[in-house]
């Protein structure tokens, strides 16, 4: 069986390294918020090209805490409408909806599952006040044009880069074009810790400042609160977790994309859309892709997913049901997104991991070329 992502085999290639940095830390003898979380963020912030990265909790506190943060520095009030992709996880919405702030759901560019620029300018009214553009399957959305729409209109821009770490457009990588971005580190993700946690950068000193103690039961000082802030800390062992990993990030993209060059030259049936349509691109050099995850449509899904399985492939599904259809959001299910709906009707996501044998490439393509519908 091809798995869709062995964790342990990711892991396994670091197991020495992470070990030592486990040891390392329970050595010091300190455990939250000290050394191994300060130099975590200055290397995830070096990484990605801000000034600052703030580690917290998880990519959804990341989402969550910079809106929170916004509103308590007078950019955000209550009511305020945020634009976010409709076909997003339910995460993007979750940050917006907490802080008491009104989502926006914009359908999205069938070709890249991303906002696209006319999306966005459609939907912006008097109200609106932020975008949250949503990196999905590990492609950077249209920043340099995102960007020009919020200069034009004074709007704040959140990134969510949950899946698109090290994904970048001219040299200026996700996380760096927005006025802030929120990363999560879960396990499966392309940078991934051995638990939850998550990191927010920024280039803005006044919000890095206002985050940090947010994180921290909104005090700055010990026993001295500014904020009604939440305990929201990336912990010692994660962040040493991720300081291992973050140095083999680059290889293992290399890999991903290789992967992705793979398969798409290799799938070639009518009933699969591939997720790269233009044959100019060259995958495998292409950077505004990282490839978290290989995301394919199929009219017949669940034919193809029993195929898979049949031929020892095993595929999982992001996401089956869109956020305006789940019973957490009752306002919105009479609501009507038809390409949102389309595309979480059809999407599979194939194999994807940097440890995957070139063996296993070829199973799944294999698989994936010999489907066929009777």
């Amino acid at each position: 069986m091809v798995s869709f992502l062995d964790l342990k085999a990711i892991n396994q290639q670091y197991q020495e390294e992470l070990k030592q940095a486990c040891a390392r830390v329970i050595d010091s003898g300190w455990y939250i918020q000290g050394q191994e979380l300060q130099q975590f963020e200055a290397e995830f912030a070096t990484y990605c090209g801000t000034e600052y990265a703030i580690g917290v909790a998880n990519g959804l506190d990341a989402l969550t805490l910079v809106l929170r943060a916004w509103k308590e520095l007078g950019k955000l009030q209550d009511g305020d409408e945020i634009i976010v992709p409709a076909n997003t996880y339910i995460a993007s919405i979750l940050a917006i909806t907490e802080n008491r702030l009104t989502p926006i759901l914009v359908e999205p560019d069938l070709n890249t599952y991303n906002l696209s620029q006319e999306g966005i300018k459609a939907a912006v009214t008097p109200k609106t006040k932020a975008i949250l553009p949503v990196h999905l399957y590990g492609l950077i959305s249209p920043m340099p044009e995102i960007m020009q729409i919020a200069q034009e209109n004074n709007l704040l821009v959140l990134e969510d880069c949950a899946q698109a770490h090290g994904a970048e457009i001219g040299g200026k990588r996700a996380g760096n074009w927005g006025h802030a971005a929120g990363f999560s580190f879960y396990p499966g993700k392309n940078l991934g810790a051995l638990g939850d946690a998550g990191a927010i950068t920024t280039n803005d000193a006044d919000l890095a400042e206002t985050l940090k103690a947010l994180r921290n039961y909104g005090s700055h000082k010990k026993y001295q609160n500014l904020y009604q802030g939440v305990n929201s800390r990336l912990d010692e062992i994660q962040a040493a977790m991720l300081r291992v990993k973050l140095a083999h990030l680059d290889r293992d993209t290399a890999r991903r994309q290789q992967i992705a060059a793979l398969y798409c030259e290799g799938i070639n049936n009518p009933h699969i859309e591939l997720p790269i349509q233009d044959s100019t691109i060259n995958i495998q050099d292409d950077k505004s892709h990282v490839w978290h995850l290989f995301v394919v449509r199929c009219e017949q899904r669940e034919l193809l997913q029993q195929w898979l399985e049949k031929h020892d492939v095993q595929s999982l599904i992001h996401y089956p049901i869109p956020p305006h259809q789940q019973q957490a959001y009752p306002q919105w299910n009479k609501q009507s997104f038809p390409l949102t709906e389309s595309i979480h009707q059809q999407v599979l996501s194939l194999p994807m991991s940097p440890v995957m044998s070139n063996d296993d490439v070829r199973a799944v393509i294999a698989a994936c070329h010999s489907f066929e519908i009777a």
